[in-house]
Parts: C-alpha cells; structure tokens; sequence
C-alpha cells in the first residue's frame, strides 16, 4: 500500500501531544459558550439566575436578623419583669419560613443546573459528532485519533464541571458579596472599610496562589494526556514490544511521563491545597479585628458613619457583621476554588469549538445518481422502482434541461497533478483510462503514488489541476456522497465494527436483504468459515473483529463490498495480508467480484494483476511503464525485473 500522506502532527497519539489550554480571549470564549447553552435553555437560566437571587437574599437576611434578634428582641426584654416572647416567635418563624423557601431555591437550581448541564452536554457532542462526519478526509490524515478522542472526553468533562459547577457558584459567589458589602455599608461604614482591606488581601492571595494553581492544572492535564496516549500506543503494541523485549525501555519511558505528571500534579495541589487554608486564616484574622474595632466602638460610643441612620454601633451590628464577615471570606474561599476549573473548562470550549468550527468538506457538485429504466421510446428516465439500472442525473444550468447518463463506470484521468502540500507534488501528469469492465493494476514502491490515485477518483482530495472525468462528467460536479455510493472500495487496513457478521456485512448496503448479505459472503468465500462461527453470521465482533484471523477479516471486508453492488471497485492491497492457500480462495471470489466492473487494483503480489487489461508502474509520482502483461514482460523493463524477481517492491 502507498504510504504516501500529509505529515501528522508530532506524537505517539493524538491524546498524547496536545497543545497548551490557554486561550485568549477568555471573554469571547465565556460569551460563546452562554450562548450556545442559552440557545437551548433560556428559561432554564433565567429561573436559576431567579433561584439563586432568592437564595442568596435568603441567606443575608438570615445574618442579619441577628442584628433585628439581639437589639430588636433580646436586649428589650432583658429589661422587663414578665416578658412577652410572642413577637420573638413570630419573627423566628417567618426567619424560619424564609431559610425554607432559600433551601427549596437552592435543591430546585440543583436540579435543573443537573438537566442544563447534561443537555448541553448532548448537545455539544451530537454537534461535535455530526460536523465530525462533514470534515474532509484531510482532517483524520492531519489529526490523530487520540487528539479527536481527548476533545469528547477530557474536553467536554472540563465544560461539564464549568456549567454545572464553576460558573453557578461563582455568580452565586459574586451576588452573596456585593449584596453583603451593600448591607454592611448600610450598617457601618468604618467596619466595612475593614472587611474591604481584608477582602482585597484574599482577593490578592486567590491571584497569586489560584493563578498558579490554575496553571499547574493546565500543565498536569497536559502531562495526563501524554500518559495516557503512551499507554493506549503501548496496549495496543504489546506483540511489537514484546517480540522486540522492549519492556525495560518502556518502562523507562513511562517512568518520565509518570515524573512529569507527578511534578505538574504536585506543584498544582501545592498552590490549590494551600489556597483555602491561608484564606480561612486570613479569614479569622478578620473576625478577631472586626471584633476589637467593634468593641472599641461600643465601647467610645464613636459615632457611626451609615445608610441606617444609626447614631451609635451597636453589639447587634458587630454580631450582624462578625457573621456576615465568616460568610464572606467563605463565600470568597469557595470561589477562589473554581478559578482553575473556569480556565480548563475555557480551554475546553475552545478546542471544541475549534473542532466545531473545523470547514467542513466542500462539495459543490450538482449531478446526482438515481435510478432510471428505459422508456418505450428508448429514451432513458428517473423511476423510484428498483429497476437494477442507474444513471447520472446532470441538470444544465445554462437551458435547465435536464439530461441522465447511464452509469457504466468509465473513469478517465487527464493530465492529473496532485500534492498534500502545495510545495510537494506527489502526482505528476497522471493520464490514465480504464473503460467500463476493465481491470487497471498500479504497481511500484510504497510511496509511488499508488493509493493516492484511488483517493482522488473518491474525491478524498480535489485536485488543483488535470481533470478526472466518470462516464464523460467531470467529478467535480458529481456530489460526493453519490460519486462514493457508485463506488466500492476494499482496503488493506480492515475496519469492522461492533456488531453481527450479518451487520457488517450489510454496512455495504443497508437496506440489504440476509438473503443478499449471504449470497456477498459466498461470492468473497467468506460464507464457509463464517457457517463455521459460533453463531454463524449473528456471531457478534468487537474490537475490530479481534477473535477473527486477519484473513477472515479481509474476506468480509471483500464480502461488505461486494453487497453494495458498485459498477466500479478499488481494490488496496485487498490481498496482501492473507496467506497464499487462502489467497487461492479469495480470488476466485474476487474474479467473481470484478466481473462486469471497472476495477483498480493496487498490489505487490503481481501473480494477482497478471489478468489486468492494462498495469500502470508508478515511481515517485510518474507512470514509467504501462501495457498489459504480456506487453511489460516483452519490454524487459522495471516491471519485468518485478516480475522475475531481479529486484523487489519496498
């Protein structure tokens, strides 16, 4: 198989190099993902942004009614012989009522963050899946798997903690403080001065020691991503290092990684577990100086500076205020524990909706395949019926007429020239036909530009400059989408997937019948080994048919192939992973196959491209030879030396 590619970005896996979270406009990033959860759950918001209003008011007021309880209830009726507590009640019980009904906001903003969070959540990965499915083959040759992979998981669970978790409680966080310095300032404002001086010392440590916290994080998730792509590369190259007794050496390597990510990991818990204990700290340092000011206060009888119009300070105001003070550093202690989440939930989003945001495949064809049948005028035309016949629907901008082709699966390349990178031409004036029912072999080196040529006709990749023409329509202006369906395609590296036999046999065609899926296994040869399975074709696979031989593989991969039924076959080293006496089997399956079809073959066995009606041999991009067998053999040239084994394919 050509092994011509673009260049993947450097890494054992995709989850294993990622880039650095940072993200610079954390702003936009925070507006965009509002956005997107208020498209969905507007109400929603605003009925928590209401709950939590109610709680937090909920919440001050309970502080203070301590000031209301000691100066408006308990220091009256110290001074009475027979006091009367009716009042004292009354005001306990609507305290009371109003602690409930914070309580019942509070569980009830829970739930419905719970459904938010989930949902967009969903959403997110039903938006990532299905613009994943629109991206250019370009995208998977450029980005490797574990990096895709990392950006559902690790990605979308940093979002999750963020809408759920961080941003709740930082805007709960925020309100609970600007409504408690309000009422402070309302109280006293020589006291709140206090608070503030303290308040903006905590605020300094969050930066400091929560701005490194952060960072660390980051670095760890990071180092964790490394990790976890050297292990998913080692499991799944256990034979290789085993074959080549390389344990040691991966242990040496995983011990790096598991350095690094014990340094990251240490140096982001230093600062985060560090953060809360010096703030509690600070914390209590301000409620003993609140306290003396207070006392002092009380005790010169100063006079009181507030909104209250409150002559003196009194001990229900320094109660009031020692416990609005507990709340508050509390309340800034909490939140400075979500900075670090916010900026990894950020970087998060960003990645998700870079993959998002990602062009999808741009197809600007117009001509589509439908079925037709052959009027009694002999004039061909569309039908809905399975009349076993299709053809090219190409509708004529310039008259709007419109005109059907009969799809033979004649595919012509003119002077075609192509490279996954501008600067780097692996294609170079390739001419080629292959008339309808024809057998056409590319051989040469791995590189040669073998599977490439493949790629192009499947409009993977368009090309710059040439033309590729199908049954006389250039492909450009077929939709891709109907260009592949007229296509089959059995590829070297087999992919199966979690499912029956049957099920992947029918991934060919979906709406084909058992009957169908049975008579494409017997064709490929596959039918007597898969009788033979437990189950027969309700055998389930998992993990790419690991319980399979790599031949048994191919054959329902050859057997998936031939149920879709195409005019046209590409065929990629289809052969090359199975043993000779197997070999014999499957291409009697396959001569089955080609029949009637247009058929490119890629191979290094050349014993399977002797019946080819022409074979192409490609070295670095150019066609150097071309003829059938016995036309290559008689020019003693590059194929000959092939052939007799004077030199071998690389």
């Amino acid at each position: 198989m050509s092994n011509e590619r673009p260049i993947k970005k450097p890494g054992r896996s995709g989850a294993a190099f990622r880039s650095g979270p940072m993200v610079e406009n954390q702003g936009k990033m925070l507006g965009r993902l509002m956005g997107y959860i208020f498209k969905n759950y507007r109400i929603h918001i605003i009925v928590v942004v209401i709950g939590i209003v109610v709680s937090v008011l909920a919440n001050v007021q309970g502080t203070m009614f301590m000031k209301t309880l000691i100066d408006g209830y308990i220091t009256p009726l110290l001074g009475q012989a027979n006091p009367d507590y009716s009042e004292l009640l009354q005001a306990i019980i609507k305290m009371g009522i109003l602690y409930a009904i914070g309580i019942a906001a509070t569980f009830g903003n829970t739930k419905i963050m719970v459904y938010v969070t989930q949902g967009t959540m969903r959403n997110i990965r039903n938006d990532m899946f299905k613009h994943m499915e629109s991206l250019p083959i370009k995208y998977f040759d450029t980005h490797a798997q574990g990096d895709i992979m990392s950006t559902y998981t690790n990605d979308t669970d940093a979002i999750r903690q963020l809408i759920g978790q961080s941003l709740p409680m930082v805007f709960q966080s925020s309100l609970t403080i600007t409504v408690m310095l309000l009422m402070m300032i309302y109280y006293s404002v020589w006291m709140t001065l206090v608070v503030c001086l303290f308040s903006a010392l905590m605020l300094t440590v969050t930066k400091k020691f929560g701005g490194a916290s952060s960072r660390y994080m980051m670095a760890q998730q990071r180092s964790l991503a490394k990790e976890e792509g050297f292990i998913e590369e080692m499991i799944q190259g256990q034979k290789v290092v085993k074959v080549f007794c390389h344990e040691d050496e991966c242990k040496k390597d995983f011990d790096k990684l598991n350095e690094q990510l014990f340094s990251d990991g240490e140096q982001a818990n230093r600062y985060g577990n560090s953060l809360m204990p010096i703030l509690n700290n600070v914390g209590n340092l301000m409620y003993v100086v609140l306290a003396i000011v207070g006392g002092l206060l009380v005790y010169l009888k100063a006079p009181n500076l507030s909104l209250s119009g409150s002559g003196v300070v009194t001990i229900g105001v320094i109660v009031s205020f020692l416990g609005m003070a507990r709340q508050l550093s509390q309340t800034i202690g909490q939140a400075s524990m979500q900075v670090a989440m916010i900026a990894m939930g950020l970087a998060g989003a960003s990645r998700v909706f870079a993959l998002i945001d990602e062009e999808p495949e741009e197809d600007e064809g117009y001509v589509t395949l439908v079925r037709a049948e052959w009027g009694a005028d002999g004039v061909l035309k569309e039908t809905n019926d399975k009349s076993g016949i299709w053809a090219w629907k190409h509708p004529h901008k310039a008259d709007g007429t419109v005109t059907y082709t009969p799809l033979k699966g004649d595919i012509r390349l003119e002077d075609v020239d192509f490279g996954y990178t501008p600067e780097k031409l692996v294609l170079h004036d390739i001419t080629l036909y292959a008339k309808p029912g024809q057998k056409i072999a590319f051989v040469g080196a791995t590189g040669a530009g073998k599977t490439t040529i493949t790629n192009l006709i499947n409009r993977f990749y368009d090309i710059p400059d040439g033309k590729i023409r199908y049954d006389g329509i250039n492909i450009t202006k077929i939709r891709k989408p109907d260009l592949r369906r007229s296509l089959g395609v059995v590829l070297q590296d087999v992919n199966l997937f979690t499912g029956t036999v049957m099920e992947n046999i029918r991934y060919g065609r979906l709406d084909a019948t058992d009957e169908e899926c049975m008579a494409a296994a017997r064709l490929a040869n596959a039918d007597d080994f898969i009788q033979r399975l437990p189950e027969g074709y309700n055998t389930m696979l998992t993990g790419n048919g690991a319980s399979l031989s790599q031949g048994q593989r191919q054959l329902i991969s050859i057997a998936r192939a031939a149920v879709a039924d195409p005019p046209v076959m590409i065929l990629d080293e289809a052969t090359s992973s199975i043993d000779t006496r197997t070999e014999a089997l499957v291409q009697e399956g396959m001569d089955n196959l080609m029949m009637g079809r247009t058929v490119f073959v890629i191979a290094h066995r050349l014993s399977t491209v002797r019946n080819s009606k022409a074979i192409m041999v490609l070295d670095h991009g150019h066609i150097i030879e071309r003829g059938d067998h016995e036309t290559l053999i008689a020019q003693k040239g590059v194929y000959y030396q092939l052939y007799t084994g004077a030199f071998e394919l690389e």
